[in-house]
């Protein structure tokens, strides 16, 4: 016999969305937050014009000392905390087995992993393994029979670039329809509180600090990635809600001022 109020809200759950260029290209990779945190810490930083903090980032154009001065938009930044257990999976192991085997341990690493920076793709990687091969071949055997085998794989393979070494994915932070942003790990801490027979943790608090990127902070359109456009896309969407928001707040001031009235 169901039970509950059957009118209640259907919840929506938060979710780091990572778009990792290890594979052929940009396949997304989401990772659902099982539980939505209670709270979230939200800080905007302040342009200073004498140089400190977040300002000296960027100066503005001349000698404006003027107070209300603020050549670009503050940096935003915030921090979670997300609760994860596997308790729940273990009762059912044939329903979810990698739950069984590892309990959280995937889901901590798949936030780990937008930590570190990409390598070459899997098929980029192979073909430029496969060249080299022929290449040595060719050199040592003194024929160029097979540079030329290794010139033309190469050739082929020119549309399957490698991903620039040294540089994280691209990872879209989704809180429900009115705020997908780009962002960049700043901070992440893992408690481990219970622990499997073979020693994977079942129970964890894991503890993270997001910085949110803006336009700036990727190439220019004629060089950018397809993640990277729709990172942009996607911070100019959430831009544009607050705007209609700070509007739509006007309502709210005419009644404001109307009760201030003694009249």
């Amino acid at each position: 016999m169901p039970t509950g109020y059957s009118r209640s809200p259907k919840l929506l759950k938060g979710a780091l969305i990572e778009f990792s260029e290890r594979f052929l290209g940009p396949i997304p990779n989401v990772i659902v937050f099982q539980y939505n945190p209670e709270s979230m810490t939200r800080t905007l930083e302040v342009w200073n014009q004498n140089g400190g903090g977040a300002s000296g980032a960027e100066s503005t154009s001349g000698n404006d000392t003027s107070h209300t001065a603020q050549p670009f938009d503050p940096p935003e930044s915030f921090s979670l905390a997300l609760e994860l257990d596997a308790a729940d999976a273990l009762e059912k192991p044939e329903s979810h087995p990698v739950a069984y085997l590892s309990g959280v341990a995937d889901r901590i690493a798949a936030m780990e992993m937008l930590l570190y920076p990409q390598g070459d793709s899997l098929l980029g990687g192979l073909l430029g393994s496969v060249t080299g091969a022929l290449s040595v071949g060719a050199s040592v055997g003194g024929s160029s029979i097979g540079g030329a085998i290794g010139g033309a794989i190469g050739g082929a393979a020119g549309g399957v670039q490698p991903a620039a070494r040294g540089t994280v994915p691209v990872v879209l932070f989704v809180w429900g329809p009115g705020r997908i942003v780009p962002v960049r790990l700043t901070s992440f801490t893992v408690e481990e509180q219970a622990f499997s027979p073979l020693l994977y943790p079942i129970r964890a608090k894991v503890n993270i600090g997001l910085k949110i990127l803006t336009p700036k902070d990727f190439p220019t359109c004629s060089n950018r990635k397809l993640s990277e456009d729709l990172a942009v896309t996607a911070f100019k969407f959430t831009r544009k809600q607050k705007e209609v928001l700070a509007m739509a707040n006007l309502a709210n001031s005419v009644e404001s001022i109307l009760g201030m009235l003694p009249f």
